[in-house]
């Protein structure tokens, strides 16, 4: 096989060591990773900009990656596979599609057990970070243009990655590579402005409960003074929500102070549907609705078109634009 991958080493659970277990140094892990890869591929080894804990990683992490990948294609790398931890995987994984499009190949993958034993000095015993590394190297030479996710033998479309488990081994779902999604054709070339813009973008993300209308309408109302950028709330089903005339009043308070306010579900499979009448109040409100494929497609959907327009307005007006293109 002749085709050149670029390995990028991001982190995560894959390269931790010890008990506790603890991140190896990149540049003594990198050398180990390099013994166990398969001898007939062409794979060079890059670290990540930024290496860490995924639970702490950001959207400036992923768009510093990102602008990594861009400067590789620039070297006649086309073929990616990103080592990555599993907190964010899908987030990371959502993001990379949604600036990258089909402008090249890539495979994220991570793992739930450490590639080294304790000491550091070869592989556990027990480990699924080989096989996960594996299918992500296989794939990533087979599959069309585009982003995907690699795990416990299974690759599936980034944008629609979801972690299902906090610890198996089979720890993802989503749409299998094969399976046909709506493709992403834009690409943003990232650069500095965009990643020094990403530290100021504000979501709030509310995961609805039963509660008395009256206590979610003076929730809404302790935000507007302090409005984010955007609200995201996870109703019920096909994306149920019930409403009043104040709670409506205060979608509008927090639309005035440039807030763009998302309807969106907390169950992961099957999308939205507004059918019933309980939704007839979206129209008035101006609320928009999410076409996303996941939570993390839909923060990556939010970071991108936060990035591309500098408006709230134009964040609304745009909204559905599935980012065919991409603005002057």
């Amino acid at each position: 096989m002749n085709t050149k991958i670029a390995l990028i080493y991001m982190g995560g659970t894959f390269g931790c060591v010890g008990e506790p277990l603890a991140p190896m140094p990149e540049v003594e892990f990198i050398p180990k990773l390099q013994h166990i890869l398969p001898p007939q591929l062409k794979i060079e080894c890059f670290k990540a900009p930024n290496i860490k804990d995924s639970s702490a990683c950001t959207a400036v992490d992923w768009l510093k990656l990102i602008q990594q990948i861009q400067t590789l294609q620039l070297q006649n790398f086309q073929h990616f596979v990103v080592i990555h931890g599993t907190d964010t995987l899908s987030y990371a994984a959502a993001t990379l599609s949604h600036f990258l499009g089909e402008s090249c190949h890539v495979v994220m993958t991570g793992s739930q057990y450490p590639l080294l034993n304790i000491q550091g000095d070869d592989t556990r015993e027990f480990t699924d970070a080989v096989d996960n590394l594996n299918t992500a190297l296989e794939a990533v030479s087979k599959l069309p243009v585009g982003v995907y996710l690699a795990f416990y033998h299974q690759v599936v479309h980034a944008r629609t990655a979801l972690k299902a488990h906090s610890t198996a081994l089979d720890a993802f779902r989503g749409s299998k590579a094969d399976q046909d999604i709506q493709m992403l054709h834009s690409v943003i070339n990232v650069q500095l402005k965009h990643i020094e813009k990403a530290q100021h973008l504000n979501i709030v993300n509310w995961m609805m409960v039963p509660t008395e209308l009256a206590q979610f309408n003076q929730n809404l109302q302790s935000l507007i003074s302090n409005a984010p950028h955007f609200l995201i709330l996870q109703a019920y089903g096909v994306g149920n929500l019930a409403v009043n005339a104040s709670i409506i009043q205060s979608f509008k308070a927090l639309q005035q102070q440039g807030c763009q306010i998302v309807l969106s579900t907390q169950v992961p499979l099957g999308g939205m549907d507004q059918r019933y009448a309980i939704s007839q109040w979206i129209k008035e409100s101006k609320v928009l609705i999410s076409d996303a494929l996941s939570q993390a497609d839909l923060y990556a959907k939010i970071l991108k078109i936060y990035l591309q327009y500098p408006t709230p307005d134009q964040w609304h007006t745009h909204w559905y634009d599935h980012f065919n293109h991409s603005p002057e």
